[in-house]
């Protein structure tokens, strides 16, 4: 074996090596590719249907995502709280966290309901299509009106991410995605007698996934093994130091996602302002970026869960030795779509293409193959950022994760509105501005990791023996 690969791999079957994050990320990989698959084909079932719709999947999904992911990133820190706690061996105080985590998940429904009005009268204020405009509204309704099963489903694997049996996860999730896809199929176009619905369609089958994974995880939180060796039953109240733990810990995260998703928002709205041909190109461009992203963040949360878990146990080299496995780890799959973006972006794009000939989709071809391959400018940089990402939250660096990123992607929404609709600047070009920013914001990121200040944060306090 050549000495590039002796070294590349050195270190892997050490603890935190990439065996040991293999054993974690694999099941999670899967599992967030499933969730990919799911928007993935959501969004292609659509295009046959036509572009309006699926652009306004596209814009009602990202909406959903921002009234949700304030309580996902805050609920999501219990994946580092689980691990740090089952690394110290507190396996009690393990489901103790998940279940905080559950009580700011129900709590959270009633909220996102409120606030949907909000971003529905945002809609009307855009520019975007009157055709767009009216299923998008559907579209988030339905996705609202469903949200307790997504925001549940998260939560309770986060546990089980925590504890390292991410082959639950990954079952439940695969569980979604076969769901959501004949759903799909059946309802989206009208077939065996199901009535065609188009984006509603589309809409119930996600939120039928959501349930589907939701009974999987909940059937295996409450069997024997898990509920006599982690205490389930007694944890099942309200627990001030813990609550107050995963909310200082855990609210940058969630602060963080909510502005990354309103920045996304805002990018993905002045996108659509410019027509339904740059709409649906980069509507195209972003579920292609989705698709090569998603299965990053199973490395993520793998990382995620081991750095909490030697840092819980007073190992920070070993946390350190983790982190830079997930960044080996993602390198190759990032080289595998990196040539893919290169090489066949054009049949990436006509992947979507309309049932039937249409010039407006014509039009919207080489815009699309040019973003796509600009796309693959930072394909490589993704790899590292999600490791680093993992690293700094599993050690409780959350704060300055959030103000990096924030900063990042808002600094995107006046600069992409600038851009286009003041300097009109050809979108190809300003997306490729976009990227540039995206790959400073790596940069600081791998400076702040290297800095090492992460190894000195310390979550949780050991109990004595």
């Amino acid at each position: 074996m050549p000495n590039f690969f002796k070294n590349y791999f050195s270190g892997y079957h050490k603890l935190g090596g990439i065996k040991e994050l293999l054993a974690i990320a694999l099941p999670m990989i899967v599992s967030t590719a499933c969730d990919g698959a799911m928007t993935f084909t959501d969004r292609l079932f659509l295009a046959k249907v036509g572009s309006e719709q699926m652009n306004a999947a596209l814009g009602g999904g990202v909406t959903m995502q921002m009234l949700m992911f304030f309580f996902v990133g805050l609920t999501g820190y219990s994946t580092a709280l689980v691990a740090q706690y089952f690394g110290a061996g507190e396996k009690h105080n393990s489901s103790k966290a998940a279940f905080q985590a559950i009580l700011i998940t129900v709590l959270a429904w009633p909220v996102i309901l409120i606030l949907k009005p909000l971003v529905v009268s945002f809609y009307h204020f855009s520019d975007i299509s009157q055709v767009q405009l009216g299923y998008q509204v559907q579209y988030l309704n339905i996705l609202a009106w469903g949200g307790l099963f997504g925001l549940l489903r998260y939560t309770l694997g986060c546990y089980f991410s925590g504890i390292g049996k991410t082959q639950i996860v990954m079952k439940a999730t695969l569980a979604a995605l076969v769901i959501n896809v004949i759903l799909d199929y059946l309802l989206i176009f009208g077939k065996f007698g199901f009535p065609s619905l188009g984006i509603q369609g589309a809409a119930i089958a996600t939120v039928c996934g959501a349930l589907g994974a939701l009974i999987i995880l909940v059937l295996t939180y409450f069997q024997k093994k898990n509920v006599v060796e982690f205490s389930v039953f007694k944890s099942f109240h309200f627990d001030w130091d813990i609550m107050k733990k995963l909310i200082k810990f855990g609210y940058p995260a969630g602060l963080e996602l909510f502005l990354l998703f309103c920045a996304m928002t805002m990018l993905v709205t002045v996108f659509h302002s410019k027509g339904e041909v740059i709409a649906t190109a980069s509507t195209i461009m972003f579920n292609w970026d989705l698709v090569s992203f998603i299965p990053l963040l199973g490395i993520e949360i793998a990382v995620t869960s081991l750095v909490g878990r030697y840092m819980g146990a007073g190992r920070p080299q070993v946390a350190h030795r983790a982190a830079l496995s997930g960044v080996k780890s993602g390198f190759f799959y990032s080289i595998v779509i990196l040539f893919l973006f290169l090489l066949i972006p054009e049949s990436l794009v006509r992947v979507f293409s309309p049932e039937g000939l249409s010039s407006g989709f014509e039009e919207t071809v080489p815009i699309a193959v040019a973003m796509i391959r600009i796309a693959a400018i930072y394909v490589l940089a993704e790899a590292i950022m999600v490791a680093i990402i993992g690293a700094l939250r599993g050690a409780g660096d959350t704060m300055f994760t959030m103000i990096a990123s924030v900063t990042a992607h808002w600094v995107l929404v006046p600069i992409l509105y600038l851009s286009l609709h003041v300097f009109n600047i050809s979108v190809v070009l300003s997306w490729f501005l976009m990227v540039i920013i995206f790959m400073v914001f790596c940069g600081v990121l791998y400076l702040r990791f290297q800095g090492g200040r992460w190894k000195q944060i310390k979550v949780i306090e050991v109990e004595a023996k």
